[in-house]
């Protein structure tokens, strides 16, 4: 392997080696190799059972047996599957090729300790050398690969926390998302806060006009888009995290744990969402009578166009294997911009885009609006308040019932016009624009996810995603968008379940 990182530690005890497998554990993705070499008693299966504990969901207890006997030991309730291998019995390549490491490749993260007798297999690579005796080791490390951008990511990480409050304390992985923004948590003094990792993003290819996607769709490049954004809910008194501390250039902060009550997760666990969900509808009528500060881009045409094309660019691939001719693009394109003014707002505010199940956490103990956290604020945008109120009862990622839905929409519609002016027809029209806008980009986006960038998880959404799109386009205004639909892409309209 061509080594691209490589170091060395010193451990005076078998706490600090499994500290250190807890460390690594942050950054593992499926596909990864860890190969441990040493002598016997050198630390490594020290390293490999910490390792797995540390991918162990909180409070997970299970028995971690030496693979020196089965060979293989597989854990598959781990953050991320875990294949545990020992070829120390093993004579031969050959003999190791025979147990089908190849294929566990492709759906866990395999751990490897006496790596001699593995073929060469075309995965990243992480090799720990363990020499040393009684608590006293030795690690000698190398890496290729994501394995060496992501330890060369950790070294920043390090570096920003040793300037802190937080400097070494035990850091857990909380979670990732569709983009390259990561977390975990940190506890101080019995607080815990949240290290977001937001490195900042390269411009991608252009593909309009000499810009890159990012750069027309206005997406955050980095962390400074967070701290600003969130400084200003909180200024209007809304739950946004706190920035406890921050280092822009490095697209790293510390920022408050608004905790775990998050929407999606109470919705799939049954819980009672009728408060919430009408909290969460109050916050966006709240806003709605806000003057939001110009500080931020504008959801423009040329924004909203470039996410439409995703459903053109990705979806017709997902579903022919094949590029749409141009006139494709061109024809949905001017449908589009015929439509599209029906949700130009006259006043324009503040859209976060992403105000749906994933990004709301419940907060019972605090007040009023302020009940309702607002999490992944990053990508907010100057358009039309029925954007998020869209995002929220269109939600992609779990079923809301089309009757409180309806509900929902309609004590929005009440707060709204017990603020004074407000026009029911033109915001009608304006949801359902947006909301069939908003359902496009997505079945776009998810077909990319899974085609592109082998995240097929994402598929089980998209009927969803098509009724919603469905629904939104039997709004009279919609109808040129729904004949289009019915002639070039009718599949969009009833997705099904795989």
């Amino acid at each position: 392997m061509t080594i691209r990182f490589e170091n060395q530690y010193d451990f005076s005890s078998p706490a600090e080696t499994e500290s250190f497998a807890a460390k690594i554990s942050l950054w593992a993705r499926l596909g990864q190799l860890i190969l441990l070499r040493g002598d016997l008693g050198a630390g490594k299966s020290t390293f490999a059972r910490a390792f797995i504990k540390a991918m162990a969901a909180e409070g997970d207890e299970f028995d971690i047996p030496s693979p020196s006997f089965s060979i293989i030991q597989t854990y598959d309730n781990t953050r991320l599957p875990i294949a545990h291998i020992d070829l120390y019995r093993l004579n031969s390549k050959v003999e190791a090729e025979e147990l089908g490491i190849g294929e566990l490749l492709s759906t866990h993260i395999v751990v490897v300790e006496w790596p001699e007798n593995l073929p060469n297999f075309a995965a990243p690579k992480l090799t720990l050398h363990f020499t040393g005796a009684g608590n006293n080791r030795h690690v000698k490390l190398e890496a290729d690969s994501s394995w060496s951008d992501a330890l060369y990511r950790n070294e920043t990480i390090e570096n920003f926390l040793a300037h802190s409050e937080w400097k070494n304390l035990p850091r857990k992985f909380l979670e990732g998302d569709a983009s390259s923004r990561r977390y975990e948590t940190v506890t101080l003094q019995g607080v815990s806060s949240i290290l977001m990792d937001m490195p900042q993003k390269p411009d991608g290819p252009p593909v309009k006009n000499g810009k890159p996607y990012s750069a027309i769709a206005h997406l955050a490049e980095g962390i400074a888009a967070v701290v600003n954004t969130n400084q200003q809910l909180l200024t209007y008194g809304y739950s946004a995290p706190v920035i406890k501390v921050a280092d822009i250039s490095n697209g790293l902060a510390i920022i408050e744990n608004l905790g775990s009550s998050v929407f999606g997760n109470m919705m799939r666990a049954g819980s009672d969402m009728h408060e919430p969900m009408k909290t969460a509808v109050a916050v966006l009528a709240d806003m709605a009578t806000k003057e939001w500060p110009a500080t931020i881009p504008s959801y423009d045409r040329e924004a909203q166009l470039i996410e439409t094309d995703l459903l053109i660019s990705w979806f017709w691939k997902f579903l022919h294997g094949s590029d749409p001719a141009p006139s494709l693009h061109e024809s949905f394109e001017e449908i589009w911009r015929q439509i599209l003014p029906l949700a130009q707002s006259e006043r324009p505010h503040w859209v976060l885009r992403d105000f749906h199940s994933p990004n709301l956490i419940w907060m019972p103990e605090r007040q009023d609006l302020q009940r309702v956290g607002l999490i992944d604020t990053q990508d907010a945008v100057l358009g039309h308040p029925a954007y998020d109120l869209a995002s929220l009862l269109q939600d992609a990622r779990v079923d809301i019932d089309f009757a409180w839905a309806d509900e929902l929409y309609g004590h929005y519609e009440n707060l709204r016009a017990k603020q004074g002016s407000f026009d029911r027809v033109k915001f009608s029209a304006a949801y359902a624009v947006l909301g069939a806008q908003r359902a496009t980009k997505i079945l776009g986006i998810f077909a990319r996810l899974a085609h592109r960038d082998g995240k097929p998880a994402y598929l089980k959404h998209m009927p969803r995603v098509s009724r919603y799109l469905k629904r939104n386009l039997e709004h009279p205004a919609l109808a040129p968008l729904k004949m289009w639909y019915l002639e070039y892409m009718p599949e969009a309209l009833d997705v099904k379940s795989t």
